[in-house]
């Protein structure tokens, strides 16, 4: 623990007086959020604002329970939130369990059609009603005493009722299992917001709508689902990190370069043609800065971001022409839509649309990565991917190749980067600089004509600076 790490008491007079390791009291004269002695303390005031200025961050916003608290109270529970696929909840009685930030919550199709979510714990005694990850039920019934609750939430049943002598009853709208105020589906993303008020889900995802729209619109049939099981991996960091990571181009080449090197190796000793995509994905990352810095970054109001494509030779650019699997699929895909909207829709070359606070979309690969909050130092990624309906076959098993290789317990590429998120958030903690630079790029992002700005060189951090200017504007706002 560095000198920098203190504790904070607060006098009768309002001065924050800083208790060092050497236990010697020194008092700070200026009683607001930010002394001259550089402690920080989020109690002092109702904004956090102060410690994400644009260009750098405080390193109390990946290391201190108080703000992430804070966090899953104004960010989470105000943002759209991705909770669940419509693929996963086609009859009535279907559910998954899912996360509002570290609040676990059951979505399910009740017997009217519509998709409820709920908290998942028990208004008797506070047990987690169901542990099962999906599934279908026409009922939840808490496995503690045996309260039955609706598939919308509602309490239906009390064993043993009468032991209540009368001073219960089932009927109080307070023992349902606590609703989501909002929950809105985009193309068959749902997602739920736990405000009554605020911008509609269209309206918040805005030019994000075509990262939905392009990875449905991959499908011949003009539907997606998701398909078999999916991964998730923990790892010992800030949730942050994961979403900071995500568009960041100047990584790759150096974080990857182990993999890169083993994928060229060999790629080497392979006749040509018969690279698979798993090696071509390695060989992607190992660009060198001046070819990553061609490719386009986009940041949005939002938080919300993307990139271009940087996959450039081989059959996972579903551009070469003698690949069977993809001229079968452009085949399916013209027939469908024809010519021109099909070439549209295959050739938006992107990766990584990122849907803050929780989402992360590849349309090109059908990839999906959500985001699950545990505390401050603690975060699961939950990564499935889709099914093209009226694709070849072979177009999905692709896919799981993608997953397996990009985003699985398996994977060189995730392996290195939970190292990385893993010593950011050891070296944070013990830090004796308070501060994390992202100016990289920093005053030359250009206003784009898609509602956001396109950072000047692949390379810039415009994803990260966009990200905690949303932060700013949700932690600026007291809880409600």
């Amino acid at each position: 623990m560095s000198p920098h790490q203190s504790k904070l008491s607060f006098p009768p007079d309002g001065a924050c007086r800083v208790l060092f390791l050497d236990e010697a009291m020194r008092t700070c004269a200026i009683p607001v959020y930010g002394c001259a002695q550089g402690c920080f303390y989020s109690g002092m005031t109702d904004t956090y604002t102060d410690l994400a200025p644009n260009g750098r961050v405080h390193r109390r916003v990946y290391t201190d329970p108080d703000v992430f608290a804070a966090e899953m109270e104004r960010i989470f529970r105000r943002a759209w939130v991705y909770i669940a696929h419509e693929s996963q909840l086609t009859e009535p009685g279907d559910f998954v369990t899912a996360h509002i930030g570290d609040r676990p919550v059951i979505v399910s199709r009740h017997s009217d059609g519509e998709i409820y979510a709920f908290a998942n714990r028990c208004t008797h005694r506070g047990m987690k009603v169901c542990a099962a990850r999906q599934g279908s039920k026409k009922r939840f019934i808490c496995p503690y005493h045996g309260w039955a609750f609706a598939t919308d939430g509602t309490l239906i049943g009390i064993p043993h009722g009468k032991g209540y002598n009368g001073k219960i009853d089932p009927k109080d709208p307070d023992l349902a299992l606590a609703r989501v105020a909002r929950v809105e589906s985009y193309r068959g993303f749902v997602f739920a917001s736990d405000t009554s008020d605020g911008p509609t889900l269209t309206e918040y995802l805005g030019p994000m709508t075509r990262a939905i729209d392009n990875t449905v619109d991959r499908a011949p049939g003009g539907e997606i689902e998701i398909a078999g099981g999916g991964f998730r991996q923990r790892y010992m960091g800030n949730w942050k990190l994961h979403m900071e990571n995500a568009n960041d181009l100047m990584h790759a080449s150096i974080v990857h370069a182990s993999s890169v090197d083993s994928a060229q190796a060999v790629a080497d000793e392979l006749e040509d043609g018969a690279e698979d995509h798993a090696l071509q994905m390695f060989k992607g990352n190992g660009l060198p800065l001046s070819a990553m810095d061609q490719v386009e970054i986009h940041g949005f109001p939002g938080g919300h971001s993307y990139m271009g494509g940087f996959y450039k030779e081989g059959s996972i650019t579903q551009t070469t022409s003698d690949d069977p699997v993809v001229s079968a699929y452009r085949s399916a895909m013209i027939e469908n839509y024809g010519e021109n909207r099909a070439e549209d829709i295959m050739g938006w070359d992107t990766f990584n649309h990122l849907i803050y606070p929780n989402l992360i979309l590849n349309p090109k690969h059908q990839q999906m990565r959500v985001l699950q909050p545990v505390d401050v130092d603690c975060t699961i990624v939950h990564s499935a991917c889709f099914r093209l309906k009226g694709a070849p076959e072979d177009m999905y098993q692709r896919s799981i190749r993608f997953l397996n290789a990009l985003n699985s317990p398996a994977s060189q590429i995730t392996t290195d980067d939970i190292a990385m998120f893993n010593n950011i958030q050891n070296a944070l903690g013990e830090a004796d600089t308070d501060w994390v630079d992202l100016s990289r790029g920093l005053g030359h992002d250009k206003t784009h004509d898609d509602g956001g700005e396109i950072g000047e060189v692949g390379t810039s951090e415009l994803p990260l600076r966009a990200q905690y200017a949303a932060w700013r504007d949700f932690m600026g706002k007291k809880a409600e």
